[in-house]
């Protein structure tokens, strides 16, 4: 059976695309799970695609992930600066986690500088757009492979 790799979205994301494209561009979040979805056949792997604007359901799919995943790709949005309960979810799993912004949360607002993912997260990819999910992706596989 192939490992599954989870790739978790956050609040607004299923908006990518029309939301402020001058700072997430116009690929939507169909786009990147195509995209992902091909990467992940190549790489042997599944593939689990969610986005949800709520955020115990971003928590209930990281505890349903601690049996079915072996990695998890996250892009956690705003909860990124404000969620310690999805950070608490992430750190009860024990496969790898990488965090992806499609932004360089850096360059922005001073409160998009703190994540608290990150205190959990094995590696973050910000500020490559959508590509960063392939680039987490292709990541949580190698860091998962037998």
């Amino acid at each position: 059976m192939a490992r599954t790799i989870y790739i978790l979205n956050g609040p607004n994301l299923n908006l990518l695309g029309k939301r402020q494209p001058e700072i997430y561009g116009h690929e939507t979040l169909a786009d990147v799970e195509r995209d992902c979805g091909r990467l992940a056949a190549e790489l042997g792997v599944g593939l689990r695609f969610l986005q949800s604007n709520h955020e115990g359901q971003l928590i209930d799919w990281i505890h349903e992930a601690r049996d079915e995943a072996a990695g998890i790709v996250m892009n956690p949005a705003a909860f990124t600066h404000t969620s310690v309960a999805i950070l608490d979810a992430l750190k009860a799993f024990d496969g790898p986690v990488i965090e992806v912004h499609i932004s360089n949360v850096h360059q922005r607002e001073s409160f998009r500088h703190h994540s608290y993912v990150s205190l959990r997260a094995d590696g973050v990819i910000a500020g490559c757009g959508t590509e960063g999910y392939c680039l987490g992706l292709r990541r949580v596989a190698s860091l998962t492979a037998p």
